[in-house]
């Protein structure tokens, strides 16, 4: 796993052990970038269940002036940390250790995300939960794009009832990206 574009391109990304985390494929990560890249200069951008961190990371390499990390497990918290350190991006960068709940709350009112990443584990609908939350946060507003990686299983059939629209949606082998903007 590694930066692939950017000010800390071609650094390699060190990742969590085991299977506890799904590390985003440096191919998925590409695609996803691609679409992203001509919006990034200058954007703040929140990756919650960060695991090793490296889908922020991607985004400060590519320009975002500030991204928050949140991750509530003790290894891969560890992770994010020498990453930043190691791709030299700290400076720009928040990390939160803490459940994602949690965390939301604590960022209310400090910033306004224009991105909002999130890679939860698959099948449990924690990404329902993150975004009944944002549908009256003020952590977001028209202009943020909130993107959800998932299983191909997962349903969205609730996101207009809780006033979010999909805008795109990017499907690969076993996973999709989910792009949704308040409507």
């Amino acid at each position: 796993m590694r930066v692939i574009a950017g000010t800390a391109r071609r650094h390699n990304l060190q990742t969590v052990s085991g299977d506890a985390t799904r590390p985003t494929s440096d191919r998925i990560k590409e695609t996803l970038f691609n679409m992203l890249n001509p919006y990034l200069e200058g954007a703040t951008f929140l990756d919650l269940f960060a695991g090793s961190g490296q889908i922020g990371i991607e985004a400060l390499s590519r320009g975002a002036k500030e991204a928050v990390f949140v991750e509530n497990g003790r290894e891969a918290v560890s992770v994010i940390e020498y990453n930043l350190e190691h791709t030299k991006l700290k400076s720009n960068a928040q990390l939160i250790p803490s459940d994602v709940l949690t965390a939301l709350r604590r960022l209310e009112g400090k910033y306004v995300f224009d991105y909002i990443f999130m890679d939860p584990p698959y099948n449990q609908l924690l990404e329902k939960q993150v975004l009944e939350y944002l549908k009256s946060s003020s952590l977001i507003d028209k202009t943020s794009v909130i993107i959800v990686e998932a299983s191909l299983e997962t349903r969205f059939d609730y996101a207009e009832d809780l006033g979010f629209r999909i805008v795109q949606r990017k499907e690969y082998k076993t996973s999709m990206h989910i792009f949704l903007e308040m409507q």
